[in-house]
């Protein structure tokens, strides 16, 4: 590698990722929930937290909306 390069020609490129970063939240979850998206990734061969986005990725993309049914 050389010491020192010359940037000054070089053109600024926008991140074509920019769109899709993720962020760190927390959560809280019920056990029983993790426990069921866990059950699942490990029969898909995926990361659990994969699958719980790819899910609610779904869910956001086609605009569901929870059906809530107070008794």
């Amino acid at each position: 590698m050389k010491k020192e390069y010359d940037f000054s020609k070089m053109k600024a490129v926008k991140n074509p990722y920019a769109k899709v970063l993720k962020k760190q939240i927390t959560i809280r979850l019920n056990v029983e929930t993790i426990d069921y998206f866990k059950n699942m990734a490990e029969e898909l061969g995926i990361p659990y937290q994969v699958l719980m986005d790819s899910y609610l990725t779904d869910c956001a993309n086609a605009k569901r909306k929870l059906k809530i049914s107070w008794r």
